[in-house]
Formats: structure tokens, C-alpha cells, sequence
């Protein structure tokens, strides 16, 4: 930190103050933002919280101005989190922002217009941003985390105050975006439910009324969540409709989507262009495709042990590891036509013996009561249309159509 002399303090700390109270008074939201956004380590803010480091008393300066004065509360808890922020003290900054978050809370509740939407975006994102590194400073020091859970509480007030009529119910759909990045990262999905219940079923939103920006980020997250629950038609409704109207230039939010709408395209039969899988940086998903279109369980296999860790992260390794069914189902399908080319009056005739050999050709041992485990589920599940022979150990084949196309739908459906 470089020296700072009293009277430059003095000089940056007023600055600050006039600004801040002339934004509010001119309800000029822009500026507001850039004097509120902790997380930029904006230049002119880290040479605020010098200025405040040097210059001890900001209170009593506030104080002395009717003009300050009147945004005391705010101000004062503003500077004391700025101070801790600047020196590294995480917890401290994330306990005196929540003063200030709520006292803004308070005054923005006053305020009749939504001018200031766009500045309480900024302090609904920082207060989860500082919560979850204060979070990672009580980690390091063997305390419990509990400043994000913390932060969820104020999002949900702050969502409280959007959910009526009138302009500012437009916030409400960023504020729930926030809360969702809360509870995802808390590991409490749980909690979405009573806020999407709100979105979806209040008579006082309209969706198509919110901002593109959160109508994308909205439908990313209810996407994972029907992920999460394997309701895979309507995660592919949601995230195609975040894919769609995501910023093309957002490349790293197209890849997070894909991440998983990828899987619930492969769990309905839709494989994706390898040139997406390159462009998008997706690699861990080529080899999966591959063992699809091959009918190479080996392979499937291979990948989900590969980047295992990954896909557990992300919460679609059974997802991925279901589409085995599938690659049977291929892998049935290469049998037959090989078999049509040879011998094509019995095409329809798959013994579970070649089937054997075919999979220990892959490196998979399977006894002939497993392989006929496999078919059962595969018939089960209109993957194939036939019938199995227990006595003569075939799979005798339906001559119209025997192996079914998913037609985006899920298996079994």
C-alpha cells in the first residue's frame, strides 16, 4: 500500500461520499454500481479503503454533513467492510456488508421506482461472492462455515421485496438466479423449490417479462435440477432454452451448458457433431459418443473411468452411466446386420452365444444367463422387439423395425 497523507484521505473518503450521495440523488444507477462493486478491486475503490485505513474517523465526517448524514447507516457499515476487505480480514467484511446490505435493503424499499434494480444486483452478487471467501477464511482457521447459509437468508428477503407489483418485480428473477448459485454450492437444492414454486405459479410474474440475461441463467439451473431428477424431457426443454438465447459470446457459459445438456440428449437418443464436442472444449464426452455410435461398451466404460471425478462434479455420471443400455442396444443392431449380410434368412436369430463372443471380443466375460439378463431389459424397455427363446438361448427378433429409435424420448418411456 502506498503512503497516504491525511489530507489525501480526507480528500478520497469526501470524493467517495459525494458521489455516492449524488448517484442516489440524480438516481444515476451506473455510477452507483461501480462505487458498490467490491469484487472488481476497482482502483478507485482500493484506494478508498487506503484512505480509510489512514483516516480513522470517516464516521464523524459523515456525521458533520447533512447531505452524508442522511445515508449514514448505509455509508458507515459500507466503510467498515471496505476497510476489512482491503486488509484481508474476509469475516469482518462480510459481517459489516450485511449491515450495509440490509440497511440498503430497507432504503431501496422506500425508493418508488425500480432506478436502483441494477445497484441492488451488485450488492445481492457481492454479498454471495464475500460470503463464500469468508467462508474459505473460517475453513482455513477450523471454524464452520456458515456465512454463505448466511447470505441465502438476506437473497430470500431481498426476494421478499421484489415479489409484489409494480416495476421492481422485474429484480426478482436475479435475485432467484443468486439463490440458486447459493443453495447449488451449499448443497441445498432442496430450497429451490418454494422459490421456483413462486416464479412459476405467482399470477403477479411474467416470465417472458424479466431480462433475457436472467431467463437464461433461470433456465440453466431448473435444467440441472430436472437433471438431478432424471426428468429428462423437461431438462431438455430448459436447457435448449438456455442454449438458444445465451449470449453467443459467453462461450464459457454455452460449454456449462452443454455440460449437461449433452447427457440428456445422449439419455434420448440424440448424439451430438463431434465438431460442437471440439469447439466447445467438451473431450471427456468424444469417447462417449463414439462407444454410442460403435456399440462399444468397452469403450463407455473406459471414458466414465476416465474422467470419473469430472462427471461426478458435475452430478452426470449415472446419467452417463445409464446410456450402457443404449450402446447394447448399437451393439445388437451391428450383430444383425452382420449376421443379414451372411445369412439373411436367419438375421432375426441372435444366439447368446455369438452375443457372448461379441462382448468378450470387447473384453467383457458375460455367462450366457447374464447376456440373457441384458436382452430381457433391452426388450423390457422397447430397446428390441423380439422375444427370447430360453430353451434354444436365442433372441428371436420382430421383423419390422426390431430395434426401436428413442425419438427423443427417454428409455423405457
Amino acid at each position: 500500500m502506498a503512503y497516504v497523507s491525511m489530507g489525501e484521505a480526507h480528500r478520497r473518503i469526501t470524493e467517495y461520499l459525494n458521489r455516492f450521495c449524488d448517484a442516489v440523488s440524480d438516481q444515476d444507477s451506473l455510477t452507483l454500481c461501480r462505487l458498490l462493486s467490491f469484487s472488481s478491486n476497482s482502483p478507485p475503490l482500493l484506494s478508498l479503503a487506503d484512505a480509510l485505513n489512514v483516516f480513522q474517523d470517516a464516521s464523524s465526517l459523515i456525521g458533520k454533513s447533512d447531505k452524508f448524514s442522511e445515508y449514514g447507516e448505509i455509508l458507515a457499515h459500507l466503510f467498515r467492510s471496505l476497510q476489512s476487505y482491503r486488509v484481508g480480514n474476509l469475516v469482518e467484511a462480510y459481517l459489516a456488508f450485511d449491515k450495509f446490505a440490509n440497511a440498503f435493503v430497507q432504503e431501496f424499499r422506500n425508493w418508488e421506482s425500480a432506478w436502483a434494480l441494477e445497484a441492488l444486483y451488485v450488492v445481492c452478487y457481492e454479498i454471495r461472492i464475500l460470503a463464500e471467501k469468508a467462508d474459505k477464511e473460517l475453513t482455513s482457521n477450523g471454524k464452520s462455515p456458515e456465512k454463505l447459509k448466511a447470505a441465502g437468508s438476506l437473497l430470500m428477503k431481498v426476494f421478499g421485496v421484489l415479489a409484489g407489483k409494480g416495476p421492481k418485480r422485474v429484480g426478482a428473477l436475479y435475485v432467484t438466479c443468486q439463490l440458486f448459485k447459493t443453495y447449488f454450492k451449499l448443497g441445498t437444492v432442496n430450497l429451490c423449490r418454494s422459490v421456483i414454486r413462486s416464479i412459476e405459479t405467482a399470477r403477479i410474474f411474467d416470465f417472458e417479462e424479466f431480462p433475457t440475461r436472467d431467463k437464461v441463467t433461470y433456465m440453466y439451473y431448473t435444467g440441472r435440477l430436472e437433471v438431478f431428477n432424471e426428468n429428462f424431457p423437461a431438462a431438455d426443454t430448459k436447457l435448449s432454452y438456455a442454449l438458444q438465447y445465451c449470449d453467443p459470446k459467453k462461450e464459457r457459459n454455452i460449454r456449462m451448458i452443454l455440460k449437461y445438456l449433452i447427457p440428456v440428449k445422449l439419455s434420448i437418443g440424440i448424439i451430438p457433431k463431434d465438431e460442437l464436442l471440439q469447439k466447445y472444449n467438451l473431450h471427456e464426452y468424444i469417447n462417449i459418443v463414439q462407444a454410442l455410435r460403435k456399440g462399444d461398451l468397452r469403450l463407455l466404460r473406459h471414458a466414465l473411468q476416465e474422467h470419473e471425478d469430472r462427471f461426478l462434479r458435475s452430478g452426470v455420471y449415472l446419467v452417463l452411466e445409464k446410456l450402457e443400455l443404449q450402446v447394447y442396444q448399437r451393439l445388437m443392431k451391428k450383430i444383425y446386420i452382420i449376421q443379414k449380410l451372411s445369412d439373411p434368412a436367419r438375421a432375426h436369430q441372435l444366439k447368446l452365444e455369438v452375443i457372448a463372443k461379441a462382448l468378450r471380443w470387447l473384453e467383457i466375460d458375460m455367462d450366457l444367463d447374464e447376456v440373457e439378463c441384458i436382452m430381457t431389459i433391452l426388450i423390457y424397455k422397447n430397446l428390441v422387439k423380439g422375444y427370447l427363446a430360453h430353451k434354444s438361448k436365442v433372441v428371436v427378433l420382430s421383423k419390422q423395425d426390431p430395434f426401436p429409435k428413442l425419438n427423443g424420448k427417454p428409455v423405457g418411456s
